[in-house]
């Protein structure tokens, strides 16, 4: 009864006028006070890094936070960090996050004023934003009508039409009929880009070349855009072929003010997502500055806008004209840029917004200070093709946060990425007083930033931020494409296969005094009484040293034959030295003296050198699993540990270090996944390049497609059907 008692209450005081007294400037309203309650508990509706990110400044500013939650996310960090929290539901977001009626029940049982959407999910849905407004609870974020507008992706090319925004030709109509799609794309002229009418970050977009890709691209659209957002309407567009992707930070308030915090250039991309983010954009001039902020500020009058949001252009870098692309009525993914150039916490400023308050700066007011990147670190395999991963981050070690560097996460060591929800991990975000000072602050960051469990994209994020082009500002959306024989591994480059063998070897022979070391550590803490002789470091032996033997299972990414045993011999020595022989090596022993420093940090010195390396360990399937750091080298061995197995024994637990071998012609699963659609039937004759079936994990769809042409067999899945990364889903024979 209390509870019930309680919330009339609240509810009554919702109602009670409070005035609130702002700020105002000669270029805004002249209205200084609004009549609103100001929020004290928000509800964030969505979860990760930017639920923990949206209640840090929550705290700051004394707002009590509610988290919701999948059954997936019971035990996650933005549970963790929330003052209350509830759950949704269960782990498809379908049912959970993108449940709009759970989540504001939600809210009115725990008192909420207002719901924030984060980025992704509801965050866009003109529907949630209405229910919210409804129910009494402040959307924190623009108008329904506004993201209606701008939503559907059609609607909103006509009205920045109408406002004089230019265009990119394209077809934005209602028809959706396939045959009448084609002709328009005809029309248009390809290549053309495929694009759902709602949503954003990539899902559901499709570049075609030729008329005869494009029914199967339209149909794979629409069901990535139907599964992503629940809407799979398709616009088309004239593909640009040499783009910059540059967008403008924009913001309004409820009194009809809008300014714009500059531009960022999001160029960088891979599978039309980007993971490299700056702000300003490098090689811009003033004028063309001036332009394009004046441009985004159009957009948003055009449909009366407030709160936070983006509008995305296409630059041609030809002709240097820029297009309006779309407009996200919400906070982005990379808005930390934006806040570090600016000095202002876009966060504080949709929660004054959202309370009815002016903008806290004119557009004059609005400083450019420095420079700032933003690498997104995920789960995923760059080799193949950058598909998300899944896993346990066994070890995860962020770097030190300041005044010049962010970290932005939803994840601590231990947390498990979920096929569920998108693979990013984190985001890091540096700050220089130039382009120059902000890209060494990053890349000095990526080499000190270790994951392991889970392959990661952090290694090539550093080749990104080593290239020529890149430090140059050279960037354009095509940039991994067009520079992929510097951004990847060439396995028939012999010289470059010998150099990673002999940088293995040395690493590896670190990775062996260092294991040891510790385990003396260990001992050293906790010998049994009467018995230190025994657990002397080295090991009391009469006559000579003792010796141990240790095999490393390595891959050698240049070398296409596959993974490489190194074995090493071991010799303890006085005062925390060892000499280690690796078979094979030109080096015959190498003397390393270690000091375990605590907390995964050793310090050796090896052939004068004197350095420190991070080293983390874990066991999985009698497999014990070692990943080394030094500098910007990352290594990543496996060893087996585990009683002493028969011949029998061993063949059936056998770590599984290399691709398991199956006959040719068969499809194994590329990613963990959901079987969504299979397109054959077995015993079906295929030709090679056909598609078969199509996966879904992580909010992505992957067609899976024959290797070669010939006929189905052994097809083991069904739509519905959740398989595991490198599971056999079919072959195909030649018959």
């Amino acid at each position: 009864m209390a509870s019930v008692a309680s919330f009339i209450l609240l509810r009554k005081l919702r109602n009670r006028p409070f005035h609130v007294h702002v700020r105002f400037f000669s270029e805004f309203s002249t209205e200084n006070t609004v009549t609103q309650q100001r929020i004290e508990k928000i509800l964030i509706a969505n979860r990760g890094e930017i639920a923990c990110r949206i209640m840090k400044t929550a705290k700051r500013l004394g707002i009590r936070t509610v988290a919701v939650y999948s059954d997936a996310d019971r035990d996650s960090l933005h549970v963790k960090s929330a003052d209350e929290s509830i759950n949704i539901g269960p782990p498809p977001a379908r049912l959970s996050y993108l449940n709009g009626s759970l989540i504001v029940e939600a809210a009115m049982r725990t008192g909420a004023q207002a719901i924030h959407p984060g980025y992704g999910f509801l965050s866009e849905s003109a529907e949630f934003a209405q229910l919210c407004e409804d129910k009494g609870l402040t959307f924190i974020g623009p108008p329904a009508s506004a993201i209606r507008d701008m939503g559907d992706k059609s609607a909103s090319k006509r009205i920045m039409g109408a406002a004089g925004v230019p265009l990119v030709p394209g077809y934005h109509g209602y028809e959706q009929d396939i045959d009448k799609m084609k002709l328009e794309a005809d029309k248009i002229g390809y290549p053309i880009l495929i694009k759902p009418t709602h949503g954003g970050g990539g899902k559901g977009m499709r570049i075609v070349q030729t008329a005869h890709e494009f029914v199967e691209s339209f149909l794979g659209a629409q069901r990535e855009a139907a599964a992503s957002f629940g809407i799979n309407t398709i616009l088309l567009e004239k593909y640009i072929t040499q783009p910059r992707h540059i967008e403008v930070q924009v913001f309004g308030d409820k009194h009809g003010n809008i300014l714009h915090l500059y531009e960022r250039d999001c160029s960088v991309q891979r599978r039309h997502q980007k993971i490299i983010e700056e702000a300003p954009a490098p090689n811009v001039s003033n004028d063309f500055r001036a332009h394009l902020g004046q441009a985004a500020i159009s957009a948003a009058k055009a449909v009366n806008y407030y709160n936070a949001g983006t509008v995305e252009f296409i630059v041609d870098t030809v002709s240097g004209q820029f297009y309006f692309m779309e407009m996200n009525t919400r906070l982005q993914v990379e808005h930390p840029v934006t806040e570090m150039i600016v000095g202002q916490d876009l966060v504080e400023w949709q929660i004054h917004v959202a309370n009815g308050e002016l903008l806290p700066l004119t557009q004059s007011q609005v400083p450019l200070s420095g420079h700032a990147f933003e690498a997104r670190i995920y789960a995923e395999n760059v080799p193949k093709g950058f598909l998300p991963a899944t896993g346990v981050l066994h070890h995860y070690h962020s770097v030190p946060v300041s005044s010049k560097v962010r970290v932005e996460t939803g994840v601590e060591q231990g947390d498990a990425v979920s096929m569920h929800y998108d693979p990013m991990i984190a985001k890091l975000v540096v700050w220089g007083e130039n382009r120059a000072a902000a890209l060494v602050k990053l890349k000095d960051c990526l080499t000190k930033f270790q994951v392991a469990g889970v392959p990661t994209n952090i290694n090539f994020l550093l080749k990104l931020a080593n290239h020529w082009a890149f430090q140059n500002g050279k960037v354009e959306t095509h940039f991994i494409e067009h520079h992929k024989k510097e951004l990847f591994v060439d396995p028939t480059n012999s010289g470059l296969a010998k150099e990673a063998y002999e940088a293995a070897k040395l690493s590896a022979s670190l990775v062996a005094a260092c294991l040891i070391q510790k385990e003396q550590f260990i001992l050293k803490g906790k010998p049994p009484g009467g018995l230190s002789l025994w657990y002397a470091s080295p090991p009391f032996r009469v006559n000579h040293h003792a010796k141990r033997k240790m095999e490393l299972e390595w891959d050698n990414e240049y070398d296409s034959s596959g993974s490489k045993v190194l074995k090493l011999t071991i010799t303890y020595q006085p005062d925390e030295k060892y000499l280690i022989e690796v078979e094979g090596n030109e080096t015959p022993v190498l003397e390393v003296k270690v000091a375990y420093v605590g907390n995964h940090v050793f310090r050796v010195e090896a052939d004068d050198v004197n350095k420190e390396v991070n080293l983390a360990a874990y066991s999985e399937d009698k497999t014990r699993h070692i990943h080394i750091w030094q500098g910007s080298n990352h290594h990543y061995f496996r060893e087996r540990v585990g009683l002493q197995l028969s011949e029998d024994e061993e063949s059936l637990h056998k770590p599984n270090f290399e691709t398991a071998s199956h006959p040719q012609g068969t499809v194994v699963a590329p990613m963990a996944g959901l079987v969504v659609k299979v397109l054959v039937k077995n015993g079906m004759k295929v030709e090679e390049g056909q598609p078969i079936l199509v996966l879904e994990a992580m909010k992505m769809e992957h067609v899976v497609k024959a290797p070669s042409s010939g006929c189905v067999h052994g097809l083991r899945v069904t739509a519905g059907e959740q398989v595991a990364d490198g599971s056999v889903l079919f072959s195909v024979k030649d018959e």
